[in-house]
């Protein structure tokens, strides 16, 4: 095949990096479910690369240069969940060490990330990176051995100027992660522009089909200590997706351009839809001209601005509330990236965070724009 480095993400993932099925020549790659391998008469595997399912796989293989390729990087690992993702890299940090946070991220990560710092006693600190200048100043102070970024962030859509966070980490001495979920690699590449390591909840919109729990992390040195470290970790602990799991992945990414595509289009359309009605407060989208993140997001995203935006309905969570249970199409469910659209009340997942009562969170799916915009029409009338 020629170099796929020079291959657009359309022809990436439609080909799923050139993955067939060698023995049938069927142009799907296939799934072997086997958790352990044969070895010789002489007890040699007849294949040192596959002794042991854990991260021995080859669909797995498959999904994890598939990611690779479209996210530009030299390497990339695929774990059972985005969460045990993060968790993978930061038990990289020694007892005692210093971690810099993104505040106002994605509850989960945010949770998880204080309870186990308290119990590692390392010393986290949280500050809001789409300051940049916040930002610099925390990692100048603190140096933080790492830190992670979420942009867009999840649900206040704030973003992040990469490159310059970056810079600010590096120059403390620390590795930048960022979380590029909302985004997926079609949209945005962080490694590009100066991150070291790149996560997603594949679950979301890399999948694209909301029957896939799946982490990945990418990086552009496969040979730093930090993602060695990561690598033994996921081995030994296990922390690993099943064969079935990563097939269903390989199939979902060969038309994430497309879904990204056309999502990007709807929720560009619902936004701009949104900021004109008289029932909504504000709207929170990097699509919008007036988006105090909007320039840079034009900077660093390719494409479009993603599945993902939030806005305020007037009236509190009485009105919200009441907004949600009238939707038809706009299915009541947590997640976001899927081809179906889905709207969440964010207040009542996350009642103690700032979130704002009426904070309505939309994953804007591939249905006709039209109908996704008369279902709201119907939804907010008083």
């Amino acid at each position: 095949m020629s170099d796929t480095s020079r291959l657009n993400p359309a022809t990436i993932a439609a080909q799923a990096a050139g993955a067939v099925d060698p023995q049938s020549g069927g142009v799907v790659p296939p799934l072997q479910m086997a958790t352990t391998y044969l070895r010789d008469a002489h007890y040699q595997p007849l294949r040192p690369d596959n002794i042991y399912l854990r991260d021995q796989s080859d669909i797995v293989r498959v999904a994890e240069t598939v990611l690779a390729q479209l996210e530009g990087a030299a390497e990339a690992l695929l774990f059972p969940s985005g969460m045990a993702a993060i968790a993978a890299a930061f038990r990289t940090v020694p007892n005692g060490g210093r971690v810099l946070v993104q505040s106002q991220i994605y509850w989960g990560t945010t949770k998880w990330l204080r309870d186990f710092c308290t119990r590692r006693d390392i010393d986290l600190r949280e500050v809001d990176a789409s300051d940049s200048a916040a930002f610099a100043a925390a990692c100048a102070d603190f140096k933080p051995s790492l830190v992670l970024i979420e942009t867009p962030s999840n649900p206040w859509l704030r973003v992040t100027d990469i490159e310059a966070a970056a810079k600010a980490v590096h120059g403390a001495g620390g590795l930048l992660m960022v979380d590029s979920t909302a985004a997926t690699p079609v949209l945005q590449r962080p490694l590009s522009h100066g991150a070291d390591i790149v996560m997603h909840s594949a679950t979301k919109g890399i999948n694209g089909h909301s029957d896939v729990l799946a982490g990945v992390l990418a990086t552009n040195d496969a040979t730093a200590a930090i993602w060695t470290d990561i690598k033994i970790d996921r081995h030994d602990a296990g922390a690993v997706i099943g064969p079935f799991e990563a097939w269903l992945l390989v199939r979902g990414m060969r038309t994430l351009p497309l879904r990204m595509r056309e999502m990007s289009r709807n929720a560009q359309a619902i936004a701009e839809f949104l900021a004109s009605h008289p029932q909504v407060e504000e709207v929170l989208y990097p699509g919008l001209p007036d988006h105090i993140g909007h320039d840079i997001a034009q900077r660093q995203m390719k494409g479009g601005f993603g599945p993902l935006l939030s806005f305020v309905v007037k009236g509190g969570a009485e009105a919200a509330l009441r907004a949600t249970g009238k939707l038809a199409l706009f299915h009541r469910a947590t997640s976001l990236g899927g081809v179906e659209s889905l709207v969440e009340h964010r207040h009542t997942i996350e009642p103690h965070t700032g979130i704002p009562e009426g904070l309505l969170r939309l994953s804007v799916g591939i249905e006709d724009v039209e109908d996704l915009k008369a279902d709201l029409r119907q939804a907010l009338a008083v």
